[in-house]
């Protein structure tokens, strides 16, 4: 009874639990720079995304978005190398050559000491980055971008589907680059290096183009971009709720995230959610698209929604008493420590791997018996 069912298209999770998943995980990343829990935060969407993916296109897009927070890591450490680090530090590392600058590019060096202190602090910025790309990764990974598209409200149709067609390309388009340095290992040709790229990008982007040009045939087939008549006293008050409300929500999120804001902060975000709702919700009006068998939130989805703002929530929490815990210092030049409770929030993100449907596996057809 509580074994998680296969996957199929009636109790297939809806991608908006996906998302609000991966950003509890990436709001918790955000709020700590402290190594072991950002190493755990990673451990638990890697889990999720082997536990739960399927053989879609853009499921094999996580490996990309891992490559990627690596690459920033990477890059994050040479420029506090080579262009030096605010932190100053006593443990002298290396000295490379420093280059002489203009007067008028003061405080700017290139080259000079590289100190242990500063090289860890460049660590666990990059790492904090890292962290919120390989978040967003598992949401690519484990939303089906066309059901996202589906479940948007109507007033953010349009732009749903360029944000759609966007997420979507570059998951196609690793699978179009693995498609074929396949088919050139396969005729002994190379695939890599400069060669290799060269001859493997123009199909590529073809594709690609293709792709592009048979999906707006089929959104014109489908008779997108048609709209209801809207009276312009609705139009009016649609834009004035609308505006008004991401302008609420912008000046409540800032006095909730500053202390002197503490007093007007939660109800001017408050009030900014309900006046950006109101205006999606009339905005929805000009629409006149239906939906086929919408997605049903369901208590598994329910389940992985509130795994991660829970994880969302017990990092800010801990943030509110115990800061050095999630943001160790480097002076003094000291190795982090693992905070039992934050890091009991941040498991409570492994409960998708258990709860959502298990997809199926593609397994190997075996030849039958002649006789």
């Amino acid at each position: 009874m509580t074994r998680a069912p296969k996957a199929h298209r009636s109790n297939a999770l809806p991608p908006g639990a996906w998302w609000i998943w991966a950003l509890g995980l990436g709001t918790a990343a955000s709020r700590t720079t402290n190594p072991l829990l950002l190493a755990l935060l990673i451990a638990v969407a890697g889990y999720v995304v082997a536990a739960r993916r399927t053989d879609a296109p853009w499921a094999h897009s996580y490996t990309a978005f891992v490559k990627l927070g690596i690459a920033v890591l990477g890059i994050r450490l040479a420029f506090a190398v080579f262009l030096g680090s605010p932190v100053p530090g006593t443990h002298l590392l290396v000295t490379l050559p420093e280059l002489p600058l203009p007067h008028w590019a003061q405080g700017i060096r290139v080259g000079g000491r590289v100190t242990a202190e500063g090289l860890l602090f460049a660590l666990y910025d990059g790492l904090k980055l890292a962290t919120l790309l390989i978040c967003v990764g598992a949401a690519n990974a484990l939303a089906n971008p066309a059901r996202l598209l589906k479940s948007l409200p109507g007033a953010l149709y349009e732009a749903g589907v360029a944000v759609v067609v966007a997420l979507t390309f570059a998951p196609n388009l690793i699978a179009d680059g693995r498609r074929l340095r396949a088919a050139r290992r396969l005729r002994g040709r190379p695939d890599r290096g400069l060669r290799g790229l060269l001859h493997v990008g123009l199909p590529v982007l073809e594709g690609a183009l293709e792709r592009s040009v048979a999906l707006a045939a089929a959104m014109d087939a489908r008779g997108y971009g048609r709209t209801a008549e809207v009276p312009p006293a609705v139009r009016r008050t649609t834009t004035v709720l609308t505006l008004g409300g991401l302008l609420g929500v912008c000046a409540g999120t800032y006095g909730v995230l500053t202390a002197e804001g503490g007093t007007y902060g939660l109800p001017v975000l408050l009030a900014g959610v309900a006046a950006a709702l109101g205006g999606l919700w009339l905005g929805g009006r000009r629409s006149v698209r239906t939906r086929y068998r919408p997605d049903v939130w369901g208590a598994r989805a329910w389940l992985v929604t509130g795994s991660g703002v829970a994880v969302a929530a017990g990092l800010i929490a801990s943030a509110a008493y115990d800061v050095s815990a999630l943001s160790p210092g480097v002076l003094p030049l000291t190795a982090p420590a693992l905070p039992l409770w934050p890091a009991a929030a941040i498991l409570l993100g492994l409960l998708p791997a258990f709860v959502a449907p298990t997809p199926h596996s593609r397994e190997p057809s075996t030849p039958k018996d002649p006789s």
